[in-house]
């Protein structure tokens, strides 16, 4: 079987590296022709992917890349896993989905499968991209070439989680191209989950970020309101979990991060508007979790002060910029927001990071670009008024970080089970 994947990230990395392991010829496409001359070269650009098993499927002759898409020609199959971002107003920006579609279409043939995997609005598949395919091909979906939707389920930083084993849904504009589909991913993955529809497919992934989303609104808040009752809200939420029915446990933070949980939710949002329905339950949990740099910012405020410290002028260094712990994915990190409105207040901003040495050129905070981590020893870390711990990496020692500074404020719960001194930390 001969199947190109189309963008080669967080998502379609791993799942050309699962197909190409389980007996798939694969080619990976992208405009990036960085991405491509490295994984030809057998080199990984994701943290947590080896080059090694990169390396050894391309030396194969299993796994390949290109930025040609006429290649699409010789291929049975065609997934496409790009981003689908928010553009400046909050709104839906599906214009990589479209102009893959426009990339690929010229180059269809009868009888080839195409799958959308990112993740976007009900409709996005059999309207959008479905139009744009038929208008550059001449063919027709559901009779011609296949058409379906397959949410990716990627985790990041997770060991436990192997592509081949996370199920799987799929939906296909006919009944036919559901069955193509399932034919396809059954080569690699080994629970799939059918659905009626690509729409039924597209609503199943979207209720599962909402759900994480609202969850974490909801810690937040609590957060929030058992702080000013003198109550650890870790504490709480770690005796709670403790039943074993009805309770499901999820973590407070600094805000959301990573290229789903913050941005999945507005997609529903925006297309709930077309049917006249307000989803004012996504849209609070969405004001709760934007508003919490603003929150840590504040308790940064509170524990410079009782310092007698000013933040205008303080040297604060933020750790950690990745958007969760172990993974080198800084998309949509809340640590960019909390670093600009430090700097905004007037405070001397620095980062540590042992996953993003540097920071790449992003949409969102483009100001930061080329910025370097700073060294982790102690002559670096004891120049700081003020440590914010940002995401908790399981590499970084926290017991020298005590050790290093007087002052930390922890939005993560990373220093618990440390040694400190009274009023040390602070918790955020």
């Amino acid at each position: 079987m001969r199947i190109a994947i189309v963008g080669l990230g967080y998502v379609g990395l791993p799942l050309s590296l699962q197909f190409a392991r389980s007996g798939a010829s694969v080619l990976g496409l992208d405009v990036d022709r960085v991405k491509v001359e490295a994984i030809n070269q057998g080199r990984s650009y994701i943290k947590h992917i080896e080059s090694a098993a990169i390396a050894g499927l391309v030396k194969a002759g299993a796994f390949s890349a290109s930025t040609d898409f006429s290649n699409v020609k010789k291929m049975d199959a065609v997934i496409i896993c790009v981003p689908t971002p928010l553009n400046k107003n909050r709104e839906p920006d599906i214009s990589f989905i479209t102009e893959t579609g426009r990339s690929i279409a010229p180059h269809l043939k009868k009888g080839i499968l195409i799958v959308l995997e990112s993740t976007t609005y009900p409709g996005t598949t059999d309207e959008d991209l479905r139009a744009v395919l038929e208008s550059g091909s001449g063919l027709k979906a559901g009779t011609d070439f296949h058409l379906a939707f397959s949410p990716e389920r990627e985790d990041p930083g997770n060991p436990d989680s192997k592509v081949a084993l996370i199920p799987k849904v799929i939906g296909g504009y006919t009944p036919a191209c559901l069955e193509r589909a399932k034919a396809v991913y059954g080569v690699a993955i080994k629970t799939l989950v059918p659905v009626s529809s690509c729409r039924a497919a597209e609503a199943a992934k979207l209720t599962e970020n909402i759900f994480r989303s609202v969850n974490i609104a909801l810690v937040n808040e609590l957060k929030i309101v058992f702080t000013a009752m003198g109550i650890d809200v870790w504490e709480v939420i770690n005796a709670a979990k403790t039943k074993p029915f009805g309770f499901m446990p999820f973590y407070p933070g600094p805000g959301l991060g990573g290229h789903c949980i913050p941005i999945d939710p507005f997609y529903l949002t925006w297309k709930a508007r077309e049917y006249g329905e307000n989803t004012r339950f996504i849209e609070l949990a969405g004001e709760i979790n934007t508003a919490m740099p603003a929150y840590v910012v504040h308790q940064v405020i509170a524990a410079l002060n009782a310092r007698k410290k000013a933040l205008n002028g303080a040297k604060i260094l933020v750790l950690g910029l990745a958007y969760k712990a172990d993974v080198d994915d800084d998309r949509e990190s809340p640590s960019y927001v909390l670093m600009t409105l430090l700097k905004e207040r007037g405070a001397e901003v620095s980062y540590h990071d042992p996953c993003v040495p540097v920071i790449k050129l992003t949409r969102e905070h483009p100001q930061w670009a080329g910025v370097k981590s700073i060294p982790w020893n102690q002559k670096s870390i004891k120049a700081f008024d003020l440590v914010l711990i940002a995401t908790k990496h399981n590499s970084v020692d926290y017991r020298q970080l005590a050790a290093w500074t007087s002052c930390i404020v922890d939005s993560r719960n990373a220093m618990a089970g440390v040694k400190t001194k009274p009023g040390q930390v602070w918790k955020a």
